[in-house]
């Protein structure tokens, strides 16, 4: 529990699986379960990490919506050709 309780306080991201690959590269002899168990009982929950795919990059142009007043009443009225921000 005292490796656990270190290795958490510098990686506090580590679940049960990377702290019990950890301890098995530094010679324990333990697995997943029991680490998790140890985890839950010294009440040790991991950060998440946040994926980061959802932000637009800051040269990322916004085109403007150009039908938005526009009344549309027959087919073929509109044509979108190319990009509008090219």
């Amino acid at each position: 529990m005292v490796i656990i309780d270190r290795q958490f306080l510098n990686r506090p991201w580590y679940g049960s699986q990377q702290m019990a690959r950890h301890m098995q590269r530094e010679g324990h002899k333990c697995g997943r379960h029991r680490v998790r168990r140890l985890m839950r009982l010294m009440r040790l929950v991991p950060i998440d990490q946040e994926p980061k795919t959802s932000q637009k990059p800051p040269e990322h142009k916004v085109c403007p919506y150009l039908l938005r007043d526009l009344v549309i009443t027959r087919p073929n009225q509109v044509r979108l050709s190319g990009s509008c921000c090219a």
